[in-house]
């Protein structure tokens, strides 16, 4: 029976973990004994160990033959030890056959607003970014040992669970229509069953953008998300208006402009998506969530 080791059991994991364990053998591993009763639910064998903590993480070598490696890199520094400690655990032993890791779009850097193919030169413009550029690195260090390495760039993650309303509630600026960006997203469905597909046909060293096929300026995504659960549009400014109100982080994802080119996780992976764009997300969301629902506001000028 094929084994699977889930690093990094968060939200999109979980959603992932369900499927594998009906086909493979999977070990998750969690950074606390209180998560082990949720993993085993989701029918996973639960493996306790710390990124952070190199010499917790021997039990990983020779333990699957496909890894799901979710963990985000720390919040500082410039690289993911996070990443260099489980390859350095996987190569005690024979590593696995195939690893899908769950990077960001953010490796591309500004784009102007133009259609970005995963042959585009990772340019990353925050250090946020560039940790995960080096946790590529990284892991495409592993295809010398012959094991097959995939990364999917994912965009905003969303789902009924993770909406921003509260920025909606708090009336945080976005951009006027002339100085907007565009923006991608994925439903947090879609990008675990993606990893799933990843993971069984993944190409060696291959990169997915792992978007939908929204085409969709910030604002607009903001205003959608607004009507479909009742709270006001946000409102727009000037650039430079914008970045006065918000903080450096908001900012940060607001300063860059891309539209993904999803072609290749359809062609490759054969992935058909059960959210193709955001407003098919949302309005599911809506009906599985009607709790987040308020009254209809009249928007002025909508």
């Amino acid at each position: 029976m094929n084994r699977i080791l889930v690093v990094g059991s968060g939200d999109v994991a979980r959603r992932a973990i369900p499927w594998l364990a009906k086909r493979a053998r999977v070990f998750a591993l969690i950074r606390s004994a209180e998560q082990a009763d949720a993993i085993r639910e989701l029918g996973a064998i639960p493996i306790v160990g710390d990124l952070d903590q190199p010499r917790s993480l021997q039990r990983l070598a020779g333990i699957a033959d496909r890894v799901l490696h979710c963990a985000p890199p720390p919040a500082s520094g410039p690289d993911d030890p996070r990443s260099r400690h489980l390859v350095a655990a996987l190569r005690r032993r024979s590593v696995a056959r195939a690893l899908v890791y769950i990077g960001t779009s953010g490796v591309y850097g500004d784009c102007g607003g133009v259609w970005v193919s995963e042959s585009r030169p990772c340019r990353p413009a925050s250090a946020r970014a560039r940790r995960r550029v080096a946790a590529e690195q990284t892991l495409r260090g592993l295809t010398r040992s012959g094991c097959r390495v995939s990364i999917l760039r994912a965009p905003g993650i969303y789902a009924a669970e993770r909406l921003s309303l509260a920025r909606l509630e708090r009336g945080d600026p976005v951009l006027q229509r002339e100085d907007d960006v565009f923006t991608n997203h994925i439903h947090a469905d879609d990008l675990a069953w993606l990893c799933c597909l990843a993971l069984y046909r993944g190409r060696p060293g291959r990169a997915y953008n792992a978007s939908d096929d929204s085409d969709l300026r910030m604002g607009d995504y903001f205003d959608l998300m607004a009507d479909t659960f009742g709270r006001p549009r946000p409102p727009r400014l000037a650039r430079a208006e914008a970045q006065a109100a918000l903080s450096p982080m908001t900012w940060s994802f607001m300063s860059e402009s891309r539209r993904l080119d999803n072609r290749r996780i359809k062609r490759e992976l054969r992935a058909r998506l059960r959210y193709p764009d955001v407003a098919a997300g949302l309005a599911d969301a809506r009906r599985a969530r009607p709790d987040l629902l308020q009254e209809r506001i009249a928007h002025a000028g909508a």
